[in-house]
């Protein structure tokens, strides 16, 4: 992975009148990522379920001179027969994995998300996930604990990013764990919404 030029792809987008998708891999993982109004949305999906959960990785860096709120809830999937699929809430996220995921499901999806963003720096933020986890270590306690901590973690939160912040976390999707394969992701932060198409990669 070149940072460079995916850097220098990202200030192209951000320029143009036109916002593109750009589509880069890391870690072989394959991420799209769109830029609006200095706001950048890239996101990948994991290469696991959890119970009866698609996952995906949503990472947001706000370029922009002003404040934005991220959150789960402004985030859906459009399956090609039409269905519209919403993200769940964190706490809903939370309560689910602590309900019916089980200390297994949270390690190996924890496992898989830390090797995503391993060695991707362009994924790297100063107000998501490294800082949640760091606070869930800090909490010890039974090992019960330590799994729903990782869990409220590792999930997207409500943020609000001021200029230069970034965001990152997994965001669950119901489909009865099973892949969410082609479709349509639709990101909607304050009045920008950033929707991604299978057709526009690469554009």
């Amino acid at each position: 992975m070149q940072s460079g030029r995916l850097l220098a792809a990202l200030l192209l987008a951000a320029l143009s009148s036109r916002a593109q998708v750009i589509e880069f891999y890391s870690n072989g993982l394959k991420y799209l990522t769109l830029t609006r109004a200095g706001v950048t949305v890239m996101y990948t999906e994991m290469p696991m379920q959890v119970h009866r959960y698609a996952v995906l990785q949503v990472a947001v860096i706000n370029g922009a001179p002003v404040p934005h709120t991220v959150q789960p809830t402004g985030i859906t999937y459009q399956l090609p027969d039409g269905r519209v699929i919403p993200a769940l809430g964190e706490q809903q996220v939370i309560a689910e994995l602590q309900r019916h995921g089980g200390r297994n499901d949270v390690i190996k999806l924890v496992t898989a998300y830390e090797r995503a963003i391993s060695g991707a720096t362009e994924i790297r933020s100063n107000n998501g996930y490294e800082q949640r986890r760091q606070f869930a270590l800090s909490m010890g306690g039974p090992t019960g604990l330590k799994a729903a901590a990782a869990a409220s973690a590792l999930a997207l939160v409500k943020t609000r990013l001021r200029p230069k912040d970034s965001t990152d976390g997994a965001v669950f999707f119901p489909n009865e764990g099973k892949p969410l394969g082609p479709g349509v992701l639709r990101v909607r932060i304050d009045d920008q919404l950033f929707e991604f198409r299978p057709d526009h990669a690469g554009s």
